[in-house]
């Protein structure tokens, strides 16, 4: 069992600690708020929350869970520290890292007067890059020692939920965390190892940004379930109802499927469907704030890989892929035939290698090319041969993957731009002549 400090006994900071002195850790609360202090040490709450009244009582009474305003004394008596003080926004609505930062310094500072290792791990919500330019500078400078030598650092968030925190720490939907060394690395392994749920060790800006994302989406989900509510009231419909049937569908609506970064959306139904839902609104009268930006997006992630081929300075390029998804040969409203048309008007050169438009021409189906009003002289732009369409080309746009075409599109990836707008490999990132357009 580890021996922890919890720096802030706010909401993260009392539940964290009650639960790991539960599970067995000896665990100190550090406050400077000497009623929050008194509080903990008396066996009772600081804040209102289910089950937490109990849990402390019982911790502190089993001798697991102290409190102190003694940072050195806190230092001393543990192995690693959990930073979980407050982020409030700052005027210009970034993130305030003042409580932060003054905990690193403390921390430090107490550091410098201990022999051995000791962990430092953030759970506030701080931005990408917070704790590598602020907390591990406020650190060393405070302590005189390196981070990842002297001491450990990590990065490790929590998706605790007020009213439902207890049950949130014991059955988590998500464990992540990044770590500068493997000491840090292992206290928090061996933290989580027995709940039920995955560990994701990632670094330590991966961590920061899974924080953020996770907050913005659940404050995206908020608006598009209001704003659907909107517009199906001002119909004369049951918005709760229509999101109770949305969400009963967790094959495709509540699913990662829709959830993978790349290039925009089209087809037969989405930009149509969106469209028409946003008219609706307009005809009652309901502003649809969300909708209208997902369309405006959408062209906005044509426009960025029109310019990831602008930046090329390719007069020739092939497209591989152009319907609107692969495996299908339809071209209705395909974000990459519109991205081929504007490339074509602007003067460059675009031939297209797509097994399934092809073939549709090939047959002479009556329905080949099927969707597209906006490639001039699709058929004529066509090819069965990657490898003869890549030599000719300056450049080469990935839209759509198929499997077969990952060997040649690496091995082109070494000597002219590959502009990947899919992921052909998982474990591509932007480099040298290849670049994607969200990694």
């Amino acid at each position: 069992m580890a021996r922890i400090s919890v720096f802030g006994i706010g909401y993260v900071g009392v539940v964290s600690a009650a639960c790991l002195a539960r599970d067995g850790h000896q665990v100190i609360a550090v406050d400077v708020e000497p009623g929050k202090v008194e509080a903990i040490n008396a066996g009772l709450s600081p804040i209102v929350e289910n089950g937490l009244d109990a849990l402390i009582a019982q911790v502190v009474g089993d001798g697991k869970l102290s409190a102190t305003d003694d940072v050195q004394h806190a230092i001393d008596n543990s192995d690693v520290s959990f930073i979980a003080v407050g982020t409030p926004s700052a005027p210009d609505g970034s993130v305030g890292l003042t409580y932060v930062e003054t905990a690193c310094r403390n921390i430090g500072a107490a550091m410098a007067k201990k022999q051995g290792y000791h962990s430092v791990v953030i759970r506030s919500t701080i931005v990408p890059g917070s704790t590598e330019h602020t907390c591990i500078p406020a650190l060393e400078a405070a302590s005189g020692k390196i981070a990842g030598r002297d001491f450990g650092v990590g990065y490790y968030p929590e998706f605790l939920r007020e009213s439902t925190a207890i049950e949130d720490y014991d059955d988590p939907g998500l464990i992540v965390f990044g770590a500068l060394d493997q000491g840090t690395a292992d206290i928090l392994t061996a933290i989580n190892i027995d709940l039920p749920c995955d560990i994701k060790v990632v670094d330590v800006r991966t961590a920061e940004m899974v924080k953020y994302t996770s907050n913005t989406w659940r404050a995206v989900k908020v608006t598009f379930a209001n704003e659907i509510g909107n517009i199906a009231k001002a119909a004369g419909l049951d918005g709760q109802t229509v999101m109770e049937i949305l969400c009963s569908d967790t094959k495709v609506n509540i699913s990662s499927y829709f959830m993978r970064p790349g290039f925009a959306f089209g087809g037969s139904c989405l930009p149509k469907d969106v469209r028409a839902l946003r008219h609706l609104a307009e005809t009652q009268n309901t502003p649809a704030h969300l909708l209208n930006a997902v369309l405006e997006a959408n062209e906005a992630q044509i426009r960025r890989a029109e310019a990831m081929v602008e930046r090329t300075g390719a007069k020739k390029v092939g497209f591989v892929g152009i319907s609107f998804k692969p495996g299908t040969d339809d071209l209705r409203e395909s974000p990459l035939a519109e991205l081929a048309a504007r490339l074509i008007r602007n003067g460059v050169q675009v031939d297209v290698y797509d097994p399934y438009v092809h073939e549709a021409y090939a047959n002479d189906n009556s329905a080949a090319g099927r969707g597209n009003d906006v490639i001039p002289d699709l058929k004529d732009r066509m090819t069965p041969d990657l490898d003869a369409m890549i030599h000719e080309a300056g450049a080469i746009l990935v839209g759509n993957f198929y499997r077969d075409t990952l060997d040649t599109l690496e091995a082109a990836a070494k000597d002219r731009p590959v502009l990947d707008l899919t992921r052909m490999n998982r474990q591509k990132v932007s480099s040298g002549t290849y670049e994607g357009i969200c990694w």
